[in-house]
């Protein structure tokens, strides 16, 4: 077993399909097909289910994943730090919730490649979930996501903080009358967006519990919908006005402390923090810190 067996070991486990391991790799399936083979007859076990659907993990192959993960993250953060001199370059790879990307990172995103051209910065969005998952697996450099985040593998900084609002049909003039009338949808982003646990979290201390959920792509699909009256969300409220016409929708705000909540940026806490990274951090503190008071 060595370095590079592991390596395809872990891209197999990741994309749960030989053929997209291969493409991720740059190699062909039989070569990706053989590697695995070769690697199961050394250890005796078993590590994939194959499937017409792809191949999934064995109780074996998900005990192998930790340190097949870990020496693979460790082999790219040493290729990393040897070629890494001081000077911002390369690849630097950053994860945003949507609504981060579209209210805080874009005058960020402009001064920090303005600056450091040689850097090849790529976004990425998703939800707080999926950040996490892609922090900790180190697809990501690190992640704008929503805190509080207590992960043993991971460091959070806090960014700053925002407030949430519930948003309604424009002629809902109460928010709490309605969601005690029963039957209520709050309309969503998919499984693991942090609002939509606020809201979830928020709608049972208030007793209400099994809604219906509409879930949606995107931010404009969602306010869309809420708009025409077809349920309820949960967004920042410095959303609305920068990105939607005011009177499309009803902005109803929480009791104190109820709807706020802190954006952190996460990384790993083992991995090698290039110098892209820490230059992007650099740039992005202060660039925040005065949108957040504004």
């Amino acid at each position: 077993m060595d370095a590079a067996d592991l390596r395809i070991f872990s891209a197999v486990a990741r994309s749960g399909s030989m053929s997209k391991a291969a493409a991720e790799l740059g190699t062909v399936q039989s070569n990706v097909t053989a590697r695995i083979r070769a690697l199961e007859e050394r250890l005796g076990v078993d590590l994939f289910e194959r499937t017409n659907r792809g191949a999934t993990l064995t109780a074996a192959g998900l005990r192998l994943r930790p340190f097949a993960d870990r020496v693979a993250g460790l082999l790219e953060d040493a290729r990393r730090a040897v070629t890494d001199d001081g000077a911002p370059a390369g690849n630097l790879v950053v994860g945003s919730l949507e609504t981060t990307a579209a209210l805080r990172l874009s005058p960020v995103l402009a001064e920090f490649v303005a600056t450091y051209p040689t850097v090849d910065l790529s976004l990425r969005t998703g939800t707080t979930q999926e950040l996490i998952e892609q922090t900790i697996e180190r697809r990501l450099d690190g992640a704008f996501v929503c805190g509080p985040v207590d992960h043993a593998d991971l460091v959070a900084e806090p960014f700053f903080r925002e407030e949430l609002v519930v948003l309604t049909a424009p002629d809902v003039a109460d928010f709490e009358a309605l969601a005690r009338q029963g039957g209520l949808r709050i309309i969503v982003l998919r499984a693991g967006c942090s609002y939509r646990q606020h809201l979830e979290a928020l709608l049972a201390r208030r007793g209400i519990a099994g809604v219906r959920h509409l879930e949606f792509g995107t931010l404009e699909a969602i306010v869309s919908c809420v708009g025409a009256g077809l349920g309820v969300t949960l967004l920042p409220e410095a959303l609305i006005g920068p990105v939607w016409r005011r009177g499309r929708v009803r902005v109803h705000h929480l009791p104190p402390g109820e709807g706020e909540v802190e954006t952190v940026f996460i990384r790993h806490r083992d991995a090698y923090a290039s110098s892209a990274l820490r230059a992007f951090l650099d740039c992005a503190r202060p660039m925040m810190a005065r949108r957040a008071a504004e």
